[in-house]
């Protein structure tokens, strides 16, 4: 490891490079930390699973159905189910959904790519013709509208490279916090090393995705396409999601005239790592059904911080909120670390010229992120 010798400085970004470059995080190493970020991940963990297990639900049993009112039901449909759907007594899957819609709409990686290729419609073509060859209506508006069908399966596509990513994630996570509770995992060093193994270990996992029609398995992404986790799910859910997102209906205008949204979708910064917490409990704040969702999953010390804050209960989603951008920082570094040019214990002048310029980028971009906030 690199061993720099802290300087003064006025800009606080300077300080974070000399952090990642002595193996700290970006987050501060704390007892306090620890426990949030560990406490907030194990909640997050087990809303993950739930949804994993329901996007690819959606992809392998929902494609090509047009108005799929069952599909948060994951086939196990109940009158009384619904009713706690009615009721909102649920995993909140919508914003599964929001966030496999922002990273579809903003792209990058090889799934993006793959799905614009005429390998991927001829592949959707052998689909729609197999789900479809005994229905006339449905064939003849394939006709006529022929790449209708064919992004109803790039949509499905995402579900399921989305839930394939998440379900790595949901282990991740569920297992430091294993960890924590026996005691093993102390620092916050430690729970950057842990989620960076972790992304290491499955970086080459294959990302594919097949259905079945008539006893018959179709492969839309087949495993020779050579689609893997870490670069064509990982990075563009890192990108669309913590840094990019999509502006809240409510917080800025769209109309082109008032300049508040960007037109450039690389301009974006609506992701998770620069929304204010504050409006977290508003109509139409996407982050809002992930904060509700993770409520119900808090372990008992977590819970009993929040509990004891000045206002208690009163503003649990935005205290969660924030404990969860800290724990997002730490996912962060794992990633920035593990995707560093070269090692951070290089000894040759270029690669660590490189190494330096690599994060000055991600420090540049970080400018005004909530970086300095979590950790104030």
């Amino acid at each position: 490891m690199v061993t720099i010798k802290n300087k003064p400085t006025n800009n606080p970004l300077n300080e974070y490079i000399e952090r990642l470059q002595n193996g700290q995080a970006l987050l501060i190493d704390n007892p306090e930390n620890v426990l949030e970020v560990v406490g907030i991940l194990k909640s997050y963990g087990v809303v993950l699973d739930a949804y994993s297990n329901n996007l690819i639900y959606i992809a392998e049993n929902q494609f090509l159905v047009f108005f799929p009112f069952f599909k948060y039901f994951n086939g196990e449909f109940s009158w009384a189910k619904l009713l706690r759907h009615w009721w909102h007594d649920r995993i909140n899957f919508e914003y599964a959904e929001y966030c496999m819609k922002s990273m579809m709409w903003h792209g990058g990686g090889g799934l993006d790519s793959y799905l614009d290729t005429k390998e991927f419609q001829e592949k959707a073509q052998a689909v729609i013709q197999a789900k479809f060859a005994q229905n006339p209506l449905v064939m003849g508006l394939h006709q006529l509208f022929p790449d209708f069908l064919i992004e109803h399966l790039r949509v499905s596509a995402y579900y399921s490279g989305l839930g394939q990513f998440w379900r790595v994630m949901a282990d991740i996570f569920l297992s430091l916090s294993d960890l924590y509770d026996a005691g093993k995992i102390t620092t916050i060093p430690q729970v950057v090393d842990h989620i960076k193994a972790g992304l290491v270990a499955d970086a080459l996992k294959p990302i594919t995705y097949s259905v079945k029609i008539k006893n018959k398995v179709y492969d839309i992404i087949p495993k020779n396409i050579g689609l893997t986790f870490l670069a064509d799910t990982a990075i563009p859910y890192v990108e669309a999601v913590f840094f990019r997102g999509t502006p809240f209906l409510g917080t800025v205008s769209y109309n082109a005239q008032a300049y508040q949204v960007p037109a450039d979708q690389a301009r974006f910064q609506y992701g998770a790592l620069y929304a204010d917490p504050l409006p977290i409990g508003g109509a139409g704040i996407p982050p809002t059904l992930l904060m509700q969702d993770m409520r119900h999953y808090l372990p008992e010390y977590l819970h009993e911080i929040y509990r004891r804050s000045l206002r208690g209960e009163d503003d649990l989603r935005v205290q969660i909120c924030m404990t969860f951008q800290k724990s997002m920082f730490c996912v962060t570094t794992a990633a920035i670390l593990g995707l560093m040019p070269h090692p951070l214990d290089t000894q040759e002048p270029a690669e660590q010229a490189a190494n330096q310029v690599y994060l000055e980028k991600w420090m540049d971009r970080f400018t005004t992120s909530r970086l300095v906030d979590v950790n104030s």
